[in-house]
């Protein structure tokens, strides 16, 4: 019986096998690392996109908006002396005869490689003005002979200004704080003191602004316009709900430049709204309202553009609420105002966070719309980022834009989580 009760016992601790004599637990391991992997490789594709046309593009936006080598690269003799240079050194405040030496010898050699445009702009981003001296300087830089400091002063007086070589001093390191500073209108002063810009610059500080203004404003009258939409769309019958659903989704199945510039028809001094108003009495002739170009304008337009994307969230959650419980309120003896801030209300918040948090973003970086109706009292930052990447090419300050914007939305994202919580989101 002894024998018996060992021999049972080490069957029950003897390790589990599969019908091939494998440990079943590690057949569970296999197989829980297969199910890994596969899933891994069908979402790949998915992680690829996003890593090329999202992750990357970010990155090198973050490292564009402090890293700079157009001077270095295209002077780069002049930039390893400029780094070593002490700008007290000398009691004009420009450098000595070997420096000007080099100047003029990288001066040649870049117009040789055409280079010389790239290091030429980097400088007038920093000194507005100096791109013409680069580029008469290196066109005369192979007929220039001894004294150099000379010669290279007697064909530009610029050159003579200390501010300048400052400047390239600065611009002779590739990491630099001077794209961040111009974001918010600010610069490095010649003692290296950072300061305001003059007044007729500071702009950037005052867009961030306006862009958060307007934004917050869009989403306030989203919310006011959709919330009565979406309680209609949940509480009628299907047949009406879907049909309200349609003309709700309609927009999306027109071109976003249509419906803006069908606003630009309604709302210009001559549109279909002032001809109605001075129709009907409202308005004189003479007396029309200038509702576009302007901050007007955008507003109108964007809150139209961006109203489903507010409806919809809303919609989701409140269709999900059961009409029993405003009934069991009313029973109760609540007045309707009353079961519907206590028992209705709450209940849709998770709906009107995720709504609210949706419009926000998309409204902080829009571009097209406020381009075309804005006007100049009506654009967002983006449009000023966009202006800096197609027309004047100084990628590097509008990075810095956008890295600043970047990070204003993340801290906004934060303390919107902080307050309402993210988990409290529901898109149905």
């Amino acid at each position: 019986m002894a024998d018996m009760a060992l021999s049972n016992a080490g069957a029950k601790q003897a390790p589990l096998t599969t019908a091939d004599g494998v440990p079943l637990k590690r057949k569970l391991a296999i197989s829980l690392r297969r199910k890994r992997l596969t899933a891994f490789f069908l979402t790949a594709p998915l992680l690829l996109f996003m890593l090329i046309s999202f992750i990357i593009p970010i990155g090198q936006m973050l490292v564009r908006s402090y890293h700079n080598d157009a001077f270095s690269k295209a002077l780069p003799n002049t930039a390893a002396a400029l780094r070593e240079w002490d700008p007290t050194s000398s009691e004009d405040g420009l450098p000595d005869e070997e420096i000007f030496a080099i100047l003029a010898g990288d001066l040649a050699q870049a117009r040789k490689d055409r280079t010389i445009g790239r290091a030429a702009t980097r400088i007038n981003y920093d000194l507005s003005g100096t791109r013409s001296t680069f580029m008469k300087s290196a066109r005369r830089a192979n007929r220039l002979e001894a004294p150099f400091k000379e010669a290279v002063l007697g064909i530009d007086e610029d050159w003579s200004n200390p501010s300048l070589w400052v400047t390239m001093k600065r611009a002779s390191s590739d990491v630099t704080p001077s794209f961040f500073l111009a974001a918010v209108d600010r610069k490095l002063a010649d003692d290296g003191s950072i300061v305001m810009q003059a007044d007729f610059l500071q702009i950037y500080v005052n867009l961030f602004w306006r862009t958060l203004w307007l934004s917050f404003v869009i989403t306030v009258l989203c919310f006011v316009l959709a919330y009565p939409i979406a309680y209609l769309m949940s509480v009628l019958p299907l047949r009406t709900s879907n049909l309200l659903m349609i003309l709700v989704l309609l927009p999306f199945w027109t071109s976003l430049l249509v419906r803006t510039t069908a606003w630009i028809a309604l709302l210009q001094t001559e549109g279909i709204i002032n001809d109605i108003l001075v129709t009907i009495g409202i308005l004189s002739d003479d007396g029309r309202v200038q509702m576009i170009y302007n901050q007007t304008g955008t507003i109108v337009a964007m809150t139209h553009i961006l109203l489903p994307f507010m409806v919809l969230p809303l919609y989701s959650v409140m269709k999900t609420i059961p009409p029993s419980y405003m009934r069991a309120a009313r029973s109760l003896g609540a007045t309707p105002f009353t079961a519907f801030r206590r028992v209705y209300f709450p209940q849709t918040v998770p709906g009107i966070a995720a709504g609210t948090l949706l419009v926000f973003i998309i409204a902080i970086g829009y571009y097209i719309t406020p381009a075309l109706v804005g006007g100049q009292d009506g654009v967002l930052i983006s449009n000023l980022i966009a202006d800096h990447v197609r027309r004047s090419l100084n990628w590097s300050l509008a990075a810095a834009l956008g890295a600043i914007l970047l990070a204003g939305v993340l801290i906004l994202y934060w303390l919107y989580n902080k307050l309402v919580g993210v988990d409290n989101l529901k898109f149905g």
